[in-house]
């Protein structure tokens, strides 16, 4: 299994193909070019993941080359959407499969959401001027956050910490952005819009490094099995969720974020094409400064599993600087 030294050492590339531009393969280097040459290579020993945003044409020798050096392929829309996959993953492991049949507890999933709700109260944190209503929201952060483990509540339970949590949260972190609620999927909103397409990009490397162990992704801890549903990354993406967060809001700041870049169909946001581009990349840097620390947290959540460690054995992702 790869390592974290290796790792480190990995890159993850979105490759954002225009119209002439093509993806290929020459002397074990991934190449982006068009006609008038060569416009990105790097090579594949050093690749963890390639994220390809546009149309391609999918050769044995592409695949072939993935399977070599080890790493996936993800295929996305022009809107970001994700269609297909070539992952590199662990296969045959049995045993680590039939504990994950067996598992059937909330400990593992009440630590997930604990974790979660730290990161969210150290997001808050990192705000330099704290109003009133500010601070009084970190402190109801942290009475919720102090509610978990607790042996006595149920799924539903669980949930409605998770949930009345993330309410508070949203509104503080997103209150001067007109935040109107978190409504995954919907795009009601540019933030929301830009939520999903870090929250994808969060998810795409999560279950690529997920995959490096031989998961049954369909089987989680927290979110339940649900048709066609990857309710095992849906639980690990949890408690790094905050850093997509923290990336909007900064950006927003910044004055980075032009309402001018969306289009607005249908009741819905979107964004294609080049003028994705800048922002795919703000996403994807705050997520990559954090790499390394989610590559840990994955390999100590399947050593933590398989060896049955009590809970305070499972890995806790700080957001704190």
């Amino acid at each position: 299994m790869l390592s974290a030294p290796d790792f480190s050492q990995k890159q993850i590339i979105v490759a954002m193909l225009s119209y002439g531009e093509k993806l290929s393969f020459k002397n074990d280097n991934v190449v982006v070019s068009n006609q008038d040459g060569i416009r990105f290579q790097t090579t594949c020993h050093k690749l963890f993941a390639i994220f390809v945003v546009g149309h391609i044409s999918i050769t044995s020798g592409l695949l072939q080359r993935a399977k070599k050096f080890g790493f996936s392929i993800v295929l996305l829309t022009h809107g970001l959407s994700p269609y297909g996959n070539w992952f590199a993953k662990a296969e045959g492991n049995v045993v680590l499969r039939k504990k994950q049949y067996l598992y059937d507890d909330l400990q593992i999933a009440q630590r997930l959401v604990a974790n979660k709700l730290a990161s969210q109260i150290a997001a808050l944190n990192r705000r330099r001027k704290k109003s009133p209503e500010l601070k009084q929201a970190i402190k109801k952060l942290r009475q919720y956050s102090e509610r978990l483990p607790n042996s006595n509540l149920d799924l539903q339970g669980v949930l409605g910490v998770e949930g009345i949590a993330s309410r508070v949260y949203f509104s503080h972190m997103f209150d001067e952005m007109d935040w109107r609620g978190r409504k995954p999927r919907v795009k009601h909103d540019v933030t929301n819009l830009l939520l999903d397409v870090g929250y994808t990009q969060l998810f795409n490397i999560v279950e690529a490094m997920l995959n490096l162990y031989g998961f049954d992704l369909y089987q989680g801890v927290y979110h339940q099995t649900f048709y066609q549903r990857k309710s095992l990354v849906c639980d690990l993406v949890e408690p790094f969720r905050p850093v997509v967060d923290l990336a909007i809001r900064n950006a927003y700041k910044l004055s980075q974020i032009n309402k001018e870049d969306f289009s607005f169909v249908q009741n819905q946001y979107r964004i294609i094409g080049k003028p994705a581009q800048p922002y795919i990349a703000i996403l994807l840097k705050a997520i990559m400064a954090h790499k390394d620390q989610m590559f840990l947290y994955i390999q100590q959540y399947y050593r933590a599993f398989m060896q049955d460690k009590p809970i305070d054995g499972y890995p806790w992702f700080s957001l704190e600087p």
